[in-house]
């Protein structure tokens, strides 16, 4: 059977659920999502903010720090990504028990192509001091978080704060960024979960020692109970969705659709190594086929599949699941933690196919 929530969505929750979004599922199809179907998960409220205005400060432990205007970073080199972004949380509600927070499902995720600075040459023209050791990316989103009040910051090692394909980004699929997704400039970091992609990046400062701020020290850690540290969260683990076929019942998204052919498509995508395999069952697991791979849309981006299937009259359960080139497959059931954390289980569509 399809796993179901364990417990009721709260009034918070849906108040959570009502100001973020999921991808429906069926723009699964789109290998460069629209930016108004793109997952969105927003912390605390929207800054307004001026770009006339507006200065990103570099300093910490740099011999130079560096004031930077909006024209100023659009002036130098330009980089285009197709990155595949996905929420660390994405999955929590399908745990049993869950942590009481954003309630998502599966469809916490989107791959659009960010537009902007790298950042490594900026870190390098602001001159590193020997002592560095991470690089800290505050935003201008504030409030209050397990009875903290912050400013939403988060923190990279150094050496990943220097690959090449870190961005500074102020666009998404040619146009410049919508103030729900980090006007006028945010972190772009491929291959880590949405957390670490800080949006209305405000500064960023180069320390000495490990960032002890909320968002880092406390929150985004796999753990066993609230008292335990657990492990950071950081790479996004393999999935693989699947674009629901047929049509939907409305209040249960059950899915119904006639007898034969049907061309199964969706998208799959890892942030530890290359996805190498996606696998297709149709009995609920029991029984694995290979998909058919298409090329990666980028690097740091999903690729599509596709897998051709017999719909015969009755009840059907479709799974399907992603292997990269690390050797990381879906687990078939929720490796549960405290908050509700990377479960990235097989996803079970539930599919009645009609008799005629």
């Amino acid at each position: 059977m399809a796993t179901t929530p364990s417990t009721e969505i709260s009034v918070e929750e849906l108040r959570l659920a009502g100001r973020n979004h999921a991808l429906p599922l069926e723009a699964l199809r789109h290998e460069i999502t629209p930016v108004g179907l793109h997952y969105l998960l927003i912390h605390f409220d929207i800054p307004h903010v001026d770009a006339a205005t507006w200065r990103l400060e570099i300093g910490g432990r740099v011999s130079q720090p560096l004031s930077l205007s909006l024209d100023e970073l659009r002036a130098r080199p330009a980089r285009t990504l197709a990155v595949t972004l996905e929420c660390a949380g994405n999955g929590r509600v399908l745990m049993s028990p869950r942590s009481v927070s954003q309630p998502w499902l599966q469809e916490a995720v989107g791959t659009a192509e960010w537009t902007g600075t790298p950042l490594a040459p900026i870190l390098h023209e602001a001159g590193l001091l020997d002592d560095a050791v991470e690089v800290v990316f505050t935003g201008l989103d504030r409030g209050v978080q397990g009875d903290v009040e912050q400013d939403y910051a988060r923190s990279l090692p150094l050496d990943e704060a220097l690959r090449d394909e870190m961005l500074l980004a102020y666009a998404v699929n040619g146009q410049p960024l919508p103030p729900q997704h980090g006007f006028p400039l945010r972190l772009v970091v491929p291959g880590w979960y949405g957390m670490t992609h800080v949006k209305w990046l405000a500064s960023i400062e180069v320390v000495d020692e490990p960032f002890r701020g909320w968002q880092q020290d406390v929150s985004y850690h796999l753990r066993d109970s609230e008292e335990d540290q657990g492990v950071p969260v950081r790479r996004i683990l393999p999935r693989a969705l699947l674009v629901p076929p047929g049509i939907p019942d409305f209040l249960t998204r059950r899915r119904l659709m006639e007898p034969g052919p049907c061309a199964l498509e969706g998208r799959a995508w890892s942030g530890c190594a290359a996805v190498e395999r996606v696998e297709v069952s149709t009995d609920g697991g029991e029984t694995w086929t290979d998909a058919d791979l298409a090329e990666p849309v980028s690097e740091f981006a999903w690729r599509g599949w596709t897998y051709g299937w017999e719909a015969e009259p009755g009840e059907h359960e479709l799974c399907c699941r992603a292997t990269d080139a690390a050797g990381n497959t879906q687990p078939s059931s929720p490796e549960w933690n405290f908050d509700g954390f990377c479960n990235n289980a097989i996803q079970r569509v539930p599919v009645t196919v009609s008799a005629t």
